[in-house]
């Protein structure tokens, strides 16, 4: 699916990415970013930022990505992508909105490479993956490998929306890259979610990555995620997450994500 996007517009979402009544939304983000980068035949390390804004659910089936230069200049290009489907009017609606910033290295006297101590986490294999189980999770549940560390499930009436834990597709890709790498990120349910009593509907509404380091291209690279719920508040949460490769520690993508609580 991403490697199709990569060579044309025209894509096709497959069934069994499912959550709830829409596709999940990490793989309509990876198709944008994946389409971007094969229009321009962009170098995936200079992608510094990608900001999604999810406008109408997605489905399963033909979709399009428009793809638009908004600048280019010296040493950074703003793009815009858009994915479109028909409506059951037949008339084509926007269902997401990215923005994507690329950047070309330059020399400076700056420099900070966060990094986390791998011995101070649990071993991978020591961890049990959050189970498909049907309908309770996500149909797409059953694609991901997420490991949580700590935290709890959704709807446990936790007091604060704090997890950790590791993350890899079941099924391992020969071309794992920085596409991939944003559907896996946006996998993890909502951390505010875990702080609700009892089962309610929750939406992303807007989402932000910001890359720091080269996304290994092992698709085996368990990769580490440790999330903060800052604020939740009238029906709506905020959360900021940090994800690291354990086999380097180098802190690789920055996330912000502004969540819909229906309960």
């Amino acid at each position: 699916m991403l490697a199709a996007a990569a060579r044309q517009h025209a894509v096709t979402i497959p069934a069994g990415w499912g959550q709830g009544r829409a596709t999940f939304g990490g793989v309509v983000a990876g198709v944008l970013v994946a389409r971007v980068l094969g229009e321009l035949a962009a170098d995936p390390t200079s992608l510094r930022s990608l900001t999604v804004n999810f406008v109408a659910p997605a489905s399963a089936g033909p979709a399009e990505v428009r793809v638009e230069v908004l600048r280019q200049g010296k040493s950074a290009t703003q793009v815009e992508a858009r994915l479109v489907q028909p409506d059951d009017s037949g008339e084509s609606t926007v269902r997401a909105i990215a923005l994507l910033t690329f950047g070309a290295q330059r020399d400076s006297k700056v420099a900070l490479d966060p990094t986390f101590d791998a011995g101070t986490r649990p071993a991978f294999e020591m961890l049990e993956a959050i189970p498909y189980i049907e309908p309770f999770t996500p149909e797409f549940i059953a694609r991901v490998d997420l490991r949580p560390a700590s935290g709890v499930l959704p709807f446990s009436a936790a007091t604060d929306g704090d997890l950790t834990g590791y993350m890899r597709f079941r099924e391992l890709t020969d071309d794992f890259g920085v596409a991939h790498l944003v559907t896996l990120i946006d996998a993890w349910p909502p951390a505010a979610g875990q702080m609700l009593h009892s089962p309610a509907p929750m939406s992303t509404m807007t989402w932000t990555l910001e890359f720091t380091a080269p996304v290994s291209s092992d698709p085996a690279t368990t990769w580490w995620y440790d999330v903060t719920t800052d604020a939740a508040h009238d029906g709506y949460a905020h959360s900021g997450a940090r994800i690291y490769d354990p086999a380097s520690g180098a802190l690789v993508a920055i996330s912000r994500q502004t969540v819909a609580l229906f309960g």
